[in-house]
């Protein structure tokens, strides 16, 4: 792989990845929420979805996706219900906001891959992105390469965005009252992500 087109990849994936989007909305919430580990965890998950996707671009599963109208609807609307599911959850849990609670074990890495894997747009995304800077020579080897550049890339954006959470967590926690709100707009916005993967066409 030439240089400068590696070089023009990391440009082009960092104003991607920089663009705000549902993996920022969803990791920022969750570390609002549940603590800035839950955040971290979230961002890992969502980093190693996007080295499943690169995986599947490498073996073709994307291929399948784009040219099978029923295997991207079934991907789809599982990832669709499954972010609605856990917003159910989360106005269901009444558990005050607390600061002390953050080293809980959770799933929020393991919720952090479902939701990325889960989201067929993101696996078309990869097809239509990253050949764009590969060569036919070597084209698996380098497709693994890029798509673990973009992974780091998206995990080092993303940690960033669980630690900021942490500071709106601690500001939020003060003030009691606005526990149960919290609670409701956290989610409100799981529902939402749901609901725009559900029923949007593009990505």
């Amino acid at each position: 792989m030439a240089v400068s087109s590696l070089d023009l990849f990391i440009v082009a994936s960092v104003g991607l990845i920089l663009a705000p989007g549902p993996d920022t909305i969803y990791v920022l919430t969750r570390g609002v929420s549940d603590g800035p580990k839950a955040g971290l965890l979230s961002a890992a998950g969502i980093s190693t979805g996007i080295l499943v996707h690169t995986l599947g671009a490498v073996l073709g599963l994307s291929v399948l996706l784009r040219t099978s109208a029923t295997a991207f609807s079934l991907v789809k609307y599982a990832g669709a219900l499954y972010l609605i599911y856990l917003g159910i959850q989360t106005f269901r849990d009444d558990e005050p906001l607390t600061i002390e609670d953050d080293d809980r074990d959770d799933h929020s890495y393991l919720q952090g891959v479902a939701i990325n894997v889960l989201n067929p747009k993101v696996a078309l995304f990869f097809l239509a992105f990253l050949p764009q800077f590969v060569d036919s020579a070597g084209a698996t080897g380098q497709f693994l390469v890029l798509g673990g550049i973009y992974a780091v890339l998206t995990l080092t954006y993303l940690t960033s965005v669980a630690l900021l959470s942490g500071r709106v967590r601690a500001l939020l926690a003060a003030r009691p009252s606005l526990n149960r709100g919290l609670r409701w707009v956290t989610g409100s916005i799981f529902v939402a992500l749901g609901a725009r993967l559900a029923v949007g066409d593009h990505l």
